[in-house]
């Protein structure tokens, strides 16, 4: 029973040295090598590839506790894969290292042509910075020639031009001198027949204000006797006109007077003891309107009663009957005096 179980095993292979995945092994070998030569092929600095590492997961498997000869040849394989595994990691490896020294030798080449051209680049720079100041010396070198001989000749130019001036002005002043004299002698002359038309103009202007001045004296003493005569007639027209006003401000006056007396009357209420002799005038001061602004009692009947009764007639009245011209009240109703006596109101 047992011998047959140990030819069953022996028929059945491991997982991991079966022909699929030994096949898998090798295929990626193969990708790795040609990854590794088509790096190596190119010239151009590139990162290093990335490795592919694949390992084959397989169940360990459990040692039997007694080993037939018909196990050896699996173990053999085994150790062969296992050799070529690790074959396989470090040529792997190996060509790691080197893709990346190669790479970092392609860096450092790169780099150094770069500074190399950067150094030149400076150089050429450095080179037309120079060339550039060069050319800007000679150019101001000789823009300043340039300028000192358009400076000499400015220069000569206005030594010539202050010559030819200094010359031109004497020729000048000499003329205007000339032109003097004879401005001045002609001068003399216009002056001397202006002095003796002034002269003469003087004569006839003093005739002329001699005579304008007796027609303004003349002219003066008849409209002084037209005024005086306007005046005489405006002095008696004011006179006439001041006569009437005078009168018709009396008649005015008279009739508004009345009219106080009357309602003084009406409200003057005597006492018993008033006699005919008695007589107390009183000053009373009015306003436009008619109210009354004061009352004064001027002269005492000699009884005090008889005074104030005249004093409260006046004040009971609440407006006066005054005239509507200004001048009229003004002259007879702002201040007046009036007598109250038993028989008679004045």
């Amino acid at each position: 029973m047992r011998q047959t179980e140990r030819t069953q095993d022996a028929g059945v292979q491991p997982p991991w040295a079966s022909p699929v995945a030994m096949s898998v092994v090798l295929h990626l070998v193969i990708v790795v090598i040609a990854v590794v030569g088509w790096s190596w092929m190119d010239d151009t600095p590139e990162a290093p590839p990335r490795s592919i590492s694949a390992r084959l997961i397989a169940p360990q498997p459990e040692p039997s506790p007694v080993v037939s000869e018909t196990d050896q040849p699996d173990q053999d394989r085994e150790r062969q894969a296992e050799e070529a595994r690790k074959q396989a990691a470090e040529e792997e490896q190996r060509n790691q290292e080197k893709a990346r020294e190669i790479a970092a030798e392609k860096a450092r080449k790169a780099e150094a042509e770069q500074k190399a051209r950067e150094q030149q680049k400076q150089r050429e720079q450095e080179q037309q910075r120079q060339q550039e100041q060069a050319r800007k010396a000679e150019e101001a070198k000789a823009k300043a020639k340039a300028e000192e001989a358009a400076k000499q000749k400015a220069e000569a130019e206005a030594k010539a031009k202050a010559a030819a001036e200094a010359a031109k002005k004497r020729e000048e002043a000499a003329r205007k001198q000339a032109e003097l004299e004879k401005q001045k002698r002609e001068e003399a002359a216009r002056k001397a027949a202006e002095a003796k038309k002034a002269q003469e103009a003087a004569e006839r202007k003093r005739q002329e204000q001699e005579r304008k001045l007796r027609e303004q004296q003349l002219q003066a003493l008849a409209e002084k006797a037209r005024a005086a005569e306007q005046a005489e007639a405006e002095r008696q027209r004011q006179a006439a006109a001041a006569k009437a006003q005078e009168a018709r401000m009396l008649s005015e006056s008279e009739k508004y007077q009345g009219l106080i007396r009357e309602r003084l009357s009406r409200a003057w209420y005597p006492p018993s003891s008033a006699t005919e002799e008695m007589t107390a005038r009183l000053r009373i001061s009015l306003l436009p309107t008619g109210e009354l602004a004061s009352v004064e009692l001027v002269s005492s009947s000699g009884n005090s009663a008889f005074d104030n009764s005249a004093l409260s007639a006046v004040r009971s009245l609440e407006r006066y009957p005054v005239p509507d011209d200004r001048q009229t009240f003004d002259r007879y109703f702002r201040q007046f005096t009036i007598e109250f006596n038993p028989r008679r109101l004045k």
